[in-house]
């Protein structure tokens, strides 16, 4: 039969918690041993002085751990029964917690989370929890046999407006399912080789590892989930300039209908040059993060999300309009190449 007692170093721990002292822990110990005693006994019991016990008790007496019956003679303290003190420790601490709801400001962490993911449930919870979450765009490349363990996420995702890029390791599999790949991806491609797991959610949360993890047989494989802009942005650079341009693009949907608002860079460099591959004429009015509105014909699209790729560096996404002040580029969020940040852009057909 196991005891729930616990020591006498965890009993003084647990009380420092709820901001006793040592003096005060000393001193409501010696009460509790006795049940109600007089206070030169707690003083000699706890090695305090008998007015330092005094005024110890009078506070013990104001959180109703205890009763000072000082019409006694001589004075004594008797211990309340601890539930009841327990009790009305936590009724204290239920009626404030309203007013510390009011008063809490829920705010992203400052510190960034970086945590070390060793099994493939963890691995695989993460990953659908990122791509669940989501609210703009996803990055994932996965080993084809683990894309059956995220389709239905990716799918829910596609279906509420996030933009999906898949890359698939070792796709042979997906090889004619066009109808499979429309539903789970805006761009999916496929590299023959090992590539490494990662994903990243909105440019905030990301994770990179070892494909062996979502296999669950390479015991000694890890990946890194990470919780902060930088570090997500440097998976995504990652993503796009070192594995992406090198894998062959097996899907790519059709371009959504004009006029059309985007609320991503990526987004709105996408759908330009899918409607631009079919022959459509663009104007864009871009909405941009210093306050002037930009508008004008779009000349080019600088990405490489789609063949052919048009940007002139790795990871250059960019749109350029004719404007009545010459040709200006916008880019998106820390964009410090391009004339204008985009904060949103929306495109529509030239005719409008």
């Amino acid at each position: 039969m196991t005891s729930d007692h616990v020591d006498d170093g965890t009993l003084r721990e647990e009380l420092n918690v709820f901001g006793f002292s040592d003096t005060e822990i000393d001193t409501y110990l010696a009460v509790l041993e006795h049940g109600e005693t007089t206070v030169s006994t707690v003083s000699e019991e706890a090695d305090v002085t008998q007015r330092a016990v005094y005024n110890i008790a009078e506070r013990l007496a104001d959180r109703d751990l205890v009763r000072v019956n000082d019409h006694a003679s001589p004075t004594t303290i008797r211990a309340l029964p601890p539930q009841e003190a327990i009790d009305s420790l936590s009724n204290r601490l239920e009626s404030i917690t309203p007013t510390l709801e009011d008063r809490f400001n829920e705010t992203e962490p400052q510190t960034p989370e970086i945590q070390i993911v060793k099994a493939r449930e963890t691995a695989v919870k993460r990953l659908r929890e990122g791509i669940s979450e989501a609210e703009h765009e996803v990055l994932v490349a996965v080993p084809e046999h683990a894309y059956e363990d995220i389709e239905p996420e990716l799918q829910a995702a596609v279906d509420r407006g996030v933009l999906v890029f898949l890359l698939v390791g070792d796709a042979a599999d997906l090889d004619g399912e066009e109808s499979r790949l429309e539903a789970s991806a805006a761009v999916a491609r496929s590299w023959s080789e090992s590539l490494p797991f990662m994903y990243a959610a909105d440019d905030e949360s990301a994770m990179i590892g070892h494909s062996g993890i979502l296999s669950g047989t390479h015991v000694d494989k890890e990946a890194v989930a990470v919780t902060q802009d930088n570090l997500a942005g440097s998976i995504v650079g990652l993503y796009f300039g070192a594995y992406w341009p090198a894998a062959t693009e097996i899907h790519v949907r059709e371009p959504d209908p004009l006029p059309q608002t985007c609320e991503w860079l990526r987004h709105a460099a996408l759908e330009a040059a899918l409607h631009r591959r079919e022959g459509t004429e663009l104007y864009a009015d871009v909405t941009t993060d210093d306050g002037p509105e930009v508008e004008g014909r779009v000349s080019q699209v600088r990405q490489a999300f789609v063949e052919p790729a048009t940007n002139e560096y790795t990871l250059e996404t960019s749109l350029y309009l004719e404007t009545d002040d010459g040709e200006v580029s916008v880019g998106g969020p820390g964009s410090f190449i391009e004339d204008y940040e985009a904060e949103r852009v929306e495109l529509r057909p030239a005719e409008q």
